[in-house]
């Protein structure tokens, strides 16, 4: 709500200095408003690369915001630019989050690092940085659990991860991104606000545009934790996956060609 009122406010304000008196104005006003609060503070919307490899990516996010394909889809990028990419399953929770990351890294040529369910999310993380040391990967990402942002064990949870990550590899790691979904709505700056919090969040990546959500939260969201949006995840495919873009982003949130 506060976002938004800003914007009308400031059309409002266009208007009344006679600045804006067509549609065709208002809607530029509006989509050049969008396309400013997403620039504003942190917006690179680059990924941080480590001066010495590997790169280590650390995913979070609730259940069912899409982080597993979109670990797919970022290693079949790093894959097309040359890089060797290695996947850890830190979603031990589940036994079936494990399999599903397999067939994603045999699907995109990733090397694949995991273990038994039940088992220490830390430790695999600890894990796959060691191989990815040994094998000389260029990238590695690390899956988590999904989690509610209203589990306070949970987020501990995550909290170790990133420490010993951290222990591991000092400054690693580089990026971590949080997955929202694009349909959830207003409950999005509350998740990004809880997880911003556990963890040092770099990047938000917005998935499910595909359908009808446009993602408009994300606007929000970018300045209640001045995080830059990294990607939008835009259908189930490989492929699927583009770079943010504010000015693109604005044009398709107001429905423009």
């Amino acid at each position: 709500m506060p976002v938004t009122l800003r914007l009308v406010e400031d059309v409002e304000h266009l208007a009344k200095r006679g600045d804006v008196k067509t549609r065709d104005e208002f809607q530029e006003a509006l989509r050049s408003g969008v396309e400013d609060a997403l620039r504003t503070g942190h917006s690179d919307p680059r990924l941080t690369i480590a001066d010495v490899a590997p790169t280590v990516i650390l995913i979070v996010g609730v259940n069912g915001a899409g982080k597993t394909t979109f670990i797919g889809k970022l290693s079949e990028r790093f894959r097309r630019e040359g890089k060797r990419v290695l996947v850890a399953a830190g979603d031990t929770f589940r036994a079936g989050a494990i399999d599903q990351l397999r067939l994603w890294a045999e699907r995109t040529g990733a090397e694949f690092v995991g273990a038994r369910a039940g088992s220490d999310p830390a430790a695999v993380a600890f894990d796959a940085i060691d191989a990815a040391v040994a094998r000389q990967a260029d990238v590695v990402i690390v899956d988590t659990a999904g989690r509610l942002h209203t589990s306070e064990n949970l987020m501990d949870e995550l909290k170790k991860v990133a420490r010993v990550i951290a222990k591991r590899l000092p400054g690693a790691p580089h990026e971590t991104l949080l997955i929202l979904d694009g349909t959830i709505g207003q409950n999005a700056v509350q998740q990004a606000k809880t997880f911003a919090a556990a963890v040092p969040v770099s990047g938000l990546v917005v998935t499910k545009l595909d359908g009808t959500a446009r993602g408009g939260i994300v606007v929000a969201v970018h300045e209640a934790i001045d995080v830059p949006v990294k990607f939008l995840s835009v259908g189930e495919a490989v492929d699927d996956l583009v770079t943010f873009d504010a000015a693109d982003f604005s044009h398709d949130l107001l429905g423009e060609e």
